[in-house]
């Protein structure tokens, strides 16, 4: 059992033991709870696409507002995304332009491209004068 367990962090003694939540050692008498790794949550929009803090999104529906008369369109982009932990299933946060700052599902919206490298057969062409 004691094989699972950390050593003491205090004297480092290998003969810790759990006492429900914390861990004691028993040579310095030393309690302190464990370390406890959180999982990184993973956000990904609608296509699978991992989503992160700074993206730009597009929404894939259209999202009726409540107090507007009108919905966000398909297609709308909407810059500079923030993950959050949301009210429900929301987490993102965001500002779309005509509608003001709110909160969206990350299952209506999709990454748009992060860097579009120019394509080699569209070169840059000068013009002379």
């Amino acid at each position: 059992m004691s094989d699972a367990l950390p050593p003491c962090p205090a004297c480092g003694s290998e003969y810790t033991y759990e006492l429900d939540p914390l861990l004691v050692c028993p040579e310095c008498a030393h309690e302190w709870t464990p370390a406890v790794p959180e999982a990184v949550k993973v956000i990904k929009d609608a296509v699978g696409n991992p989503l992160a803090d700074g993206d730009t999104v597009t929404v894939v529906k259209d999202l009726k507002v409540k107090g507007f008369p009108t919905a966000i369109k398909v297609g709308t982009k909407v810059r500079n995304i923030r993950l959050v932990d949301g009210v429900g299933d929301h987490d993102i946060d965001c500002k779309v332009d005509g509608f003001g700052p709110m909160q969206l599902k990350s299952s209506v919206v999709k990454r748009s491209d992060r860097l579009r490298q120019p394509r080699a057969d569209h070169a840059a062409v000068s013009l002379r004068r």
